[in-house]
């Protein structure tokens, strides 16, 4: 159902607030350069510091400014169910073609629990839904075993594999087979994924580069893989800056350096050092983003 180069789009503030016309423009910029959907109210939205009110507003404004010209899959995840309930049914409300549902962090459910938190979710709220695991940033990993009867549910439609692990995606890719779109969670992984089943990313980069990252996406799926591998090779130095330090404090560095957004973060994230933002700028400047 989702596929292709799908945004997990920043969150841009300007004075503690929201910036709407900034990301109105940034949704403006991602639909023209081709990319297939917006992500907005995940990690890289840095969810976790909005207020409710605030998370209901960046959903609803996406809506509003992508007018169905490209998915809208909302970030609905919490590490309660009730709570995860509460956020896909608003963004079911709101208009939103899905819903993107983190595992709950901190908690470390079993596989057991997980099971039953989207089990949960999935019968309360009549939407697609895709799951993300990340167990990098929530410290669980939900196992394909898992994945796997989940997939049965008819509005889990997909999931967002950021475990790092290409094994990891194959094993779920096999075990379910066209009743689950795999998307990569990491955008140097987006390649290798693909190759054994992936349909996409939900990509930090094309925040950056959404052209470029749409291409990548839409040749391998055209079955040009020497195109996508060229493209690969080309942003792989992007993919690498966009984590020198905690995503999303670097991405929204680049995109204040490249004049789209006042690079503004909340407490507890904060700008990044001199040195990696030396860094960034000198990659920035070599792929002629700066």
């Amino acid at each position: 159902m989702f596929t292709g180069s799908l945004i997990a789009i920043v969150t841009p503030f300007r004075k503690g607030k929201l910036d709407e016309r900034a990301f109105g423009d940034l949704i403006e910029w991602q639909i023209a350069n081709g990319t297939n959907g917006i992500v907005p109210c995940g990690t890289t939205g840095e969810s976790a510091t909005l207020t409710h009110e605030e998370h209901h507003r960046v959903v609803k404004l996406a809506v509003e400014v992508a007018k169905r010209r490209v998915p809208v899959i909302a970030g609905t995840g919490s590490n309660s169910t009730d709570e995860a309930i509460s956020l896909t049914r608003h963004a079911k409300e709101a208009g939103a073609d899905g819903a993107l549902l983190i595992t709950p962090y901190y908690n470390k459910p079993t596989q057991e629990g997980l099971y039953r938190h989207y089990k949960a979710v999935a019968e309360a709220v009549e939407i697609p839904q895709i799951l993300y695991n990340i167990p990098g940033r929530t410290g669980v990993n939900m196992l394909p075993a898992t994945v796997a009867r989940l997939c049965g549910m008819k509005n889990v439609v997909g999931i967002k594999e950021g475990s790092g692990s290409v094994q990891q995606a194959s094993e779920i890719v096999q075990a379910c087979g066209d009743r689950m779109t795999v998307l990569a969670g990491d955008d140097a992984l987006t390649l290798p994924m693909m190759a054994v089943g992936g349909k996409g990313v939900i990509t930090v980069a094309a925040n950056v580069m959404p052209k470029e990252m749409a291409q990548l996406v839409a040749s391998f799926l055209a079955g040009r893989i020497d195109e996508a591998r060229q493209l690969h090779f080309r942003l792989s130095p992007l993919f690498a800056a966009l984590f020198y330090e905690t995503n999303p404090i670097p991405v929204k560095t680049a995109l204040g350096l490249m004049g789209r957004i006042d690079p503004e973060l909340r407490l507890p994230l904060c700008e990044m050092g001199a040195e990696p933002r030396n860094q960034l700028t000198r990659v920035l400047k070599e792929m002629k983003l700066i």
